[in-house]
């Protein structure tokens, strides 16, 4: 099956986090590998110190990205960027990172 949708986490990390942040994803759980209609992912470090980040996923369809974002898979897969964004949280301190989320349709391979 083609790849036809796809979704672009857009991920601003502090300078003084970007390496946790990597340290984070080369560590990942892996969670979203054998979800089903996932296909790929590329996680893009910028060039430039102050570009955001981007994680690119492709899926079969919006439903299954849907699917992966409303399930127990996609909490374990994040549990602990979530468990460290919460810590500086607690600690009354700026969280270090922000995302937010675009999708798309392939128009083309």
């Amino acid at each position: 099956m083609n790849k036809q949708f796809v979704a672009v986490n857009y991920i601003t990390c502090q300078q003084d986090y970007q390496e946790r942040f990597e340290q984070l994803f080369s560590s990942r759980a892996h969670a979203i590998d054998t979800f089903p209609g996932f296909r790929d992912m590329h996680v893009l470090k910028p060039q430039q110190a102050d570009d955001n980040y981007l994680v690119v996923s492709y899926w079969d369809s919006e439903a299954h990205f849907t699917a992966w974002t409303k399930s127990a898979a996609f909490l374990e897969g994040h549990k602990r960027a979530f468990a460290n964004l919460a810590q500086y949280k607690a600690e009354g301190k700026e969280v270090p990172m922000k995302s937010s989320f675009k999708t798309y349709q392939i128009l083309c391979n």
